[in-house]
């Protein structure tokens, strides 16, 4: 009796290779964690063999596991391109939406727009994976293994915002992310003056979010800052923890990014600086689900001033030129 394999469970794989965790990736993928547990046993039972070793502390992948990640993410790629060229039309396929980040936190924007845009449209499928980054996500944009993200659009390369659109999001604040034993960690805020002595982690180790690393670098030259050497960046909470508790350098990212245990997220003043993030997508898209995000963006910038600039605040004058502030 032939024997087929569900997307869904191979995405299930996937999303708990990458992050190691069976709550951080249910979470990635919007499923409940037993279902996704679930979901990786009827896969083991399909294939004959364990793909994790699972402790009370830590998830790990077997060797059989390791041999099949590529494997799944060639296939799930070459699935999403099917359906994406599919004569279908677009309203019978997923759109497929990258997060642009493996974790989730309090207060970040695309996990909040995609959660409004999923109420506003029960009977779509907006289906949520994360490619590392914007610069990363760009790619699968352009070769339509992919049909949105969001990111700091101004920040990539000018020959592939030449091929793409954006709609201007949100003006999220910038904060520095450190170990709680760090000399800077017990203050409500930080001046930007106060980090000097203190070189600044930029993700400049990550070549999928280049976007990032660029506003970073102008950041620090602009206020005679200096940035951490690069690093190989870390991906998940935990890895993340172990990072900054490892390499003590402060790290930027924004206000209503990820908890991170035994971390603190400081945000910068005088001036606060700012970095505008953007729905990006092909020209000319015109799947449903991404009117639905746009809605849902537009909703909540509305409801909650997101692209209000506040006064004192400092943002690149390419990302100024996006949003008109």
């Amino acid at each position: 009796m032939p024997r087929d394999l569900h997307p869904r469970l191979l995405r299930g794989f996937l999303a708990t290779a990458e992050t190691l965790h069976f709550g951080r990736a249910a979470e990635r993928l919007h499923v409940a964690q037993q279902a996704l547990s679930r979901d990786v046993r009827s896969l083991e039972g399909l294939l004959g063999e364990a793909l994790f070793t699972r402790t009370t502390r830590s998830v790990e992948l077997t060797p059989a596991g390791r041999l099949l990640l590529p494997r799944v993410r060639r296939l799930l790629a070459l699935h999403d391109e099917i359906l994406a060229e599919a004569g279908a039309g677009a309203a019978a396929r997923p759109l497929l939406l990258d997060l642009n980040s493996d974790v989730t936190g309090p207060d970040l924007t695309a996990g909040r727009v995609l959660e409004r845009a999923r109420d506003a449209w029960p009977e779509g499928d907006l289906l949520a994976r994360f490619h590392g980054g914007l610069a990363a996500a760009a790619t699968e944009l352009l070769a339509h293994r992919l049909d949105a993200s969001f990111g700091r659009f101004a920040g990539l390369p000018a020959p592939v915002c030449g091929q793409l659109a954006q709609l201007p999001v949100r003006l999220e604040r910038v904060s520095v992310m450190m170990a709680q034993t760090h000399p800077l960690a017990g203050r409500p805020v930080l001046r930007l003056a106060e980090l000097t002595g203190h070189p600044v982690d930029i993700c400049a180790g990550n070549p999928a979010t280049t976007e990032w690393t660029d506003l970073g670098e102008r950041l620090l030259r602009e206020h005679g800052l200096a940035a951490a050497a690069p690093y190989v960046p870390p991906v998940g909470l935990d890895e993340t923890a172990r990072y900054l508790a490892r390499h003590g350098d402060p790290m930027l990212t924004t206000v209503g990014g990820p908890r991170i245990p035994g971390a603190v997220n400081v945000p910068l003043v005088e001036p606060v600086p700012l970095s505008l993030v953007s729905l990006v997508h092909r020209p000319g898209e015109r799947h449903p689900g991404l009117r639905a995000l746009a809605a849902a963006a537009a909703e909540l910038g509305a409801a909650e001033g997101w692209l209000r600039r506040p006064a004192g605040s400092w943002l690149p004058s390419a990302d100024a030129a996006l949003v008109g502030a």
